[in-house]
């Protein structure tokens, strides 16, 4: 689907977190600097040539993406609560390091979401020559503001735009540091890629049940969730006290191929155990393409036997936001573990 180019009276928030796209060198000192997002338009001319209404709001302070916590999440979402009605779209500038966390989790915090949230940054400061940021910015913008012939929004989901390709924010993952196209979503295909003319893949893209309701904003998240990667060598203290922690409630294991741990009789009595107290045990592939299925192999029909849930073909910061946002809402483990293996927001293939 090609864009539809009746935009011309769409608002789009700009909202700066922080990390490199906002960076441009500051003379007097030598250095990088953020710039003030209020003159947007001095250091980006090009958003100009849109007919929209482009406001920004910047944090204070400003966020590196190595330092984010849920507390920026939740005031993201208070933020596009608060400014829902004004915007057509929402375009969040956002360091990459944990941009698909934080994608991954907003997109589950916004319930019936009727418009567009696209996350994107650069790996080059939008003050430098060969930047990214201006391209990556410029489509975003763009997409955040693209509606259908009956005036709603083409893409009304949380997304992360990166090097003219749009993803499902929470299928995606940052797979490259020093390369242009630092993420991918090998388990989605785009939902929209920019070439001379941005197209939509519109048979991907989620829509509302209703185009009327405003989204429900949930603002409640426990984090009391631990990551286990299992490798070679791993020992039964390690196992033990990330899986049976008094303060976990559940733990994502990332196995190897297809859902699959060692078979050593250890191993599956912690994990029959640490099911036995009642935490919520998550399998996710350490692959990056492929999924969970834990009914090939003996070792994983173990793990399915000891309590272990699947996470099917999730990523990990998808399967983290998943959590905090279930349990934040249940206190019922077999609850957590239906809605898990539940496609609740495109985030799994089923």
């Amino acid at each position: 689907m090609r864009q539809n180019m009746k935009n011309d009276k769409s608002a789009i928030l700009l909202i700066y977190t922080g990390g490199t796209i906002g960076m441009k060198e500051d003379s007097s000192i030598q250095a990088l600097r953020p710039f003030n997002f209020s003159q947007i338009l001095e250091e980006v001319p090009e958003l100009g040539k849109f007919a929209y209404r482009i406001d920004s709001y910047t944090f204070d302070p400003l966020i590196d993406s190595s330092d984010v916590e849920p507390s920026l999440w939740l005031e993201l979402v208070g933020l596009i609560e608060d400014r829902y009605d004004e915007y057509d779209g929402f375009v969040i500038l956002h360091g990459t390091d944990t941009m698909a966390y934080s994608a991954s989790a907003l997109s589950f915090m916004i319930e019936g979401l009727t418009k567009p949230v696209i996350f994107t940054g650069s790996q080059l400061p939008i003050g430098v020559p060969r930047t990214d940021g201006k391209e990556n910015l410029i489509s975003s913008v763009e997409i955040a503001a693209a509606k259908d012939a009956d005036g709603h929004a083409i893409v009304p989901e949380v997304c992360i735009c990166f090097d003219n390709v749009l993803m499902r924010g929470n299928r995606a993952s940052k797979i490259n540091s020093d390369n242009f196209r630092a993420f991918r979503s090998p388990n989605c295909p785009p939902l929209a890629e920019a070439g001379i003319s941005i197209r939509y893949n519109t048979l991907n893209i989620r829509k509302p049940e209703s185009w009327d309701t405003k989204p429900i904003f949930h603002k409640n998240l426990d984090t009391r969730v631990s990551i286990l990667k299992m490798h070679p060598g791993i020992t039964p203290q390690i196992v033990r006290t990330i899986l049976c922690g008094n303060d976990t409630r559940a733990v994502i294991i990332e196995t190897y191929g297809a859902g699959n741990a060692p078979s050593k009789e250890w191993f599956i009595e912690i994990v029959r155990e640490a099911s036995s107290m009642g935490k919520i045990l998550l399998n996710v592939t350490q692959c990056l393409a492929g999924s969970v299925n834990m009914d090939i192999y003996a070792t994983g029909k173990c793990l399915k036997e000891a309590g272990v849930t699947s996470g099917y073909d999730s990523t990990t910061e998808s399967a983290l936001g998943k959590l905090f946002y279930l349990l934040g809402q249940s206190n019922d483990p077999e609850a957590v573990k239906s809605y898990m293996e539940s496609d609740l927001r495109g985030e799994i293939s089923k």
